[in-house]
């Protein structure tokens, strides 16, 4: 399973920080908050990577981050998103980076406590299709909610006004290879943009998707509350078993 940190748009919630910079380099606490999705991927044993970045602030990534020696990696790669296309369409980038194999992706701005490694390797026992994480929240209507029946999702719905469930899914995915196929069949939402939501609804259709629920807590960081929110987090309890220079898998 290859890597893919999400680290492009325009951050217009954070401004006037993003102003001068992209989202994804503020920092979380004493780090930059592009480490704590790259540290996600690498403590569940993905070591390709790729971050997709974009705007007049991309070169600054590579001053950041090298070839991720700080997370014992040998390479890094980077690719750049035009203009804001939503999830999907960044995703679209990677395609010939994952090269058929499955993908786990991690939005830039996203923050846990702990790690993906069970969810990681459930994955890869079920042989394809895909996988989605949740977690309970109180403000669901803010996010993608999922409808769930028993042990299966069988919808995701953009912010609902009424939400099915008080789960949101958060910025981590699993896909296989076919989730390329199904990108190029997707058509703009309202806003514009290829919605991450309507991929997930194409594997549930498809009677491909499973879902697992995130241990530990969780927070993005796009907002100034999530922000500070994310920082208070990370400085209390600590997040993702952050050991730079020489991390391994857990």
């Amino acid at each position: 399973m290859k890597g893919v940190v999400l680290a492009g748009g325009l951050g217009s919630r954070l401004r006037p920080l993003t102003a001068v910079t992209n989202k994804h380099l503020l920092p979380v606490y004493d780090k930059p908050m592009i480490y704590y999705p790259i540290q996600t991927l690498v403590n569940a044993g993905i070591k390709d990577i790729m971050i997709v970045t974009g705007g007049n602030s991309a070169g600054d990534f590579l001053k950041l981050l090298k070839n991720g020696r700080d997370f014992g990696l040998k390479h890094l790669n980077y690719t750049y998103q035009e203009g804001e296309g939503g999830i999907a369409a960044a995703l679209s980038l990677c395609e010939d980076f994952a090269d058929n194999e499955a993908v786990c992706i991690v939005l830039g701005d996203n923050v846990i406590e702990g790690n993906i490694c069970r969810a990681v390797r459930a994955y890869g026992e079920q042989g394809g299709g895909a996988k989605i994480l949740l977690k309970k929240v109180p403000d669901p209507q803010r996010f993608g909610v999922p409808e769930l029946r028993g042990e299966r999702v069988v919808r995701v719905e953009e912010k609902p006004d009424q939400p099915k469930s008080d789960y949101a899914v958060i910025g981590i995915y699993m896909y296989d290879s076919n989730v390329f196929e199904i990108i190029k069949t997707l058509k703009p939402s309202g806003r514009g943009e290829l919605e991450i939501t309507d991929v997930n609804n194409s594997y549930i259709e498809r009677g491909a998707m499973t879902w697992d629920v995130l241990d530990g807590w969780w927070t993005d960081a796009g907002t100034f509350e999530s922000l500070l929110r994310a920082s208070n987090l990370v400085a209390e309890t600590g997040a993702n078993k952050m050991e730079l220079k020489g991390a391994v898998s857990s």
